[in-house]
């Protein structure tokens, strides 16, 4: 029996079963980490993010499948975790947005909705990269599109959908270096299949067993990679050819000019360069440089009343600070808060010692997070509440953070930016480029700048034999990780640790600190600091107690 109308009642329980079935091989796509470190947390933060989806849902399952699209986009918003959770995310509310108007979809709209998420997704990324779930994701919506032309089946267009985003799984070796090495897959494209298996499955009336349908083989091979993102691609404000830093929101009316958000960013770009449009149903937020501020504003003003209006003579910032102007002062901000501070900073971290350490460079809040555990996008909307401040900017100190960190920064009102800091170390060197008395902009460029001139080493335990970048390294043994690289392995942590500092210490290094994790005695931490003084006697050394899990040293090298 085909299915040629797709119903609300039917997606609910494909979401449903999607999340169940992720949720159950989790731990398998956990496994997928080219490092053999113990924090691999892909399956962890997409079973998060889709349950998340999931229940909400649960809570608004009708016959109106963009009714329930819609729930399961801001359900997966706000729980998204980890870069692979964001994707996940962006890849449904390109889907949910596509179908929010329709009762139920034909196969032709159902293949267009995938289509709609992958455009999105690819959108949300600054640099996508090939080889991952988005590729997986992209070759499945195109044969989505393909196979609707010929059929009016909606289960055959799954059939053929997931066909297709396993032939793409195992591709992406060839497209990514580090799976091709050790001749494995994406992990974040393997849930995305687990996830269009459960799909069919409810589609075809079946039910998909809790156990992953793999041979022996293919669990060996599955268990030694993961997908490498490299989310890059922040602004640069070193040109100064443009001399006025112009920030503002435009209130979104329905008496003014329609909003499309691609025209609106194309004809923005012809009046200057650092270009940024954030925008959801009620407000557009802009930050520019233009040599013509006035015209700007104009322009926005056409879309809706202009709001949080800031304008900032970069060339005068060389010799003095500048004052908001009171004439530009903004009106009726877009969320009240009373008694708020100038400035709130937001950073992940774990381990009480890094807490503090954090707190004491001048850190507002922490959110408990890091390695095996993302913050969710929700968590860190929380945060930026909690904090009550007019201008906030966010840490994620976590590569796998950043994403969720930027996602939260969009739904959010109100001045925040985040500073991408990948590391403990790169927070902590932001944090110390910070100024209250400087501007938004100003601090964030100089905490950006700050990040580049730190490199960060990490020393944790092997939780597999593997071999990668010609580097054979065995269970149990003590790596040294040097800015996201392997670079030395030793059965001894005092000696993998001291091999670390050789490599990252160079002539002109000048501090080294030391941070400790939670199951490091303090007696080896002491006798590391003491072999850093005196291999390094040009270096001051600094010894702290961090308490943070999986690493049992982080060292900052600047």
């Amino acid at each position: 029996m085909s299915i040629t109308s797709l119903d609300g009642n039917r997606f609910a329980e494909m979401v449903t079963h999607g999340a169940d079935y992720l949720s159950a091989n989790a731990e398998l796509v956990d496994a997928l980490n080219v490092f053999p470190v113990p924090d691999g947390d892909t399956g962890t933060n997409m079973k998060l993010s889709i349950n998340s989806g999931a229940k909400e849902v649960q809570k608004n399952v009708q016959d109106h499948i963009g009714k329930v699209g819609a729930a399961f986009s801001k359900g997966l918003l706000m729980g998204a975790r980890g870069n692979s959770g964001v994707i996940l995310s962006q890849l449904f509310r390109g889907f949910s947005k596509e179908i929010e108007t329709k009762s139920a979809l034909s196969s032709r709209e159902f293949a267009r909705a995938l289509e709609a998420g992958v455009q999105t997704a690819y959108k949300a990324v600054m640099k996508p990269v090939e080889g991952t779930i988005l590729t997986v994701a992209k070759d499945a919506a195109k044969q989505a599109v393909e196979t609707a032309k010929t059929t009016v089946d909606i289960a055959e267009v799954m059939d053929d959908t997931l066909a297709a985003a396993k032939k793409s799984l195992s591709r992406t070796p060839d497209l990514l270096p580090v799976l091709k090495e050790v001749g494995v897959v994406d992990s974040g494209g393997q849930g995305l299949v687990f996830i269009y298996e459960a799909f069919l499955a409810v589609l075809k009336g079946q039910v998909l067993s809790r156990a992953p349908r793999t041979d022996v083989r293919s669990m060996e091979e599955l268990v030694n990679a993961q997908h490498h993102q490299n989310v890059h691609g922040f602004m640069s404000t070193e040109d100064i050819e443009f001399g006025y830093c112009t920030e503002f929101m435009v209130r979104l009316e329905k008496d003014h000019k329609p909003f499309y958000e691609e025209t609106f960013r194309k004809d923005l770009s012809e009046y200057g360069d650092s270009l940024l449009v954030i925008s959801d149903e009620e407000v557009a937020k802009v930050h520019i440089h233009s040599e013509q501020p006035g015209e700007v504003l104009s322009y926005g003003q056409q879309y809706g009343p202009l709001i949080h209006i800031k304008i900032e003579n970069m060339r005068e910032q060389h010799s003095a600070l500048v004052k908001e102007r009171p004439a530009l002062a903004p009106s009726t901000p877009v969320v009240e808060k009373k008694k708020q501070e100038k400035w709130g900073i937001v950073a992940v971290a774990t381990g009480e010692g890094v807490a503090k350490l954090l707190k004491s460079t001048g850190v507002s809040a922490i959110i408990e997070g890091g390695q095996t555990m993302n913050p969710s996008t929700e968590d860190l909307l929380n945060a930026v509440n909690r904090v009550n401040a007019e201008n906030i900017i966010i840490l994620p100190n976590n590569k796998n953070i950043v994403m969720a960190a930027e996602q939260a920064a969009e739904v959010a009102k109100g001045n925040i930016f985040v500073v991408p800091s990948k590391t403990i170390p790169e927070g902590i060197a932001a944090m110390l480029a910070f100024h209250p008395d400087r501007d938004l902009e100003s601090n964030v460029q100089a905490m950006k700048n700050a990040m580049q001139l730190v490199k960060t080493g990490q020393i944790t335990y092997a939780v597999r034999d593997t071999s990668i970048d010609g580097m054979e390294i065995k269970k149990d043994d003590y790596m040294g990780i040097a800015n996201g690289k392997i670079v030395t392995t030793n059965k001894n942590l005092l000696e993998a640790a001291k091999n670390l500092l050789i490599k990252m210490i160079e002539d002109d290094s000048e501090i080294l600190t030391i941070i400790y994790g939670e199951g490091t005695e303090p007696a080896v931490a002491e006798q590391l600091g003491r072999f850093a003084e005196e291999q390094f006697p040009d270096i001051e050394v600094e010894l702290h107690d961090g308490g943070q899990p999986v690493y049992d040293f982080i060292f900052s090298v600047e």
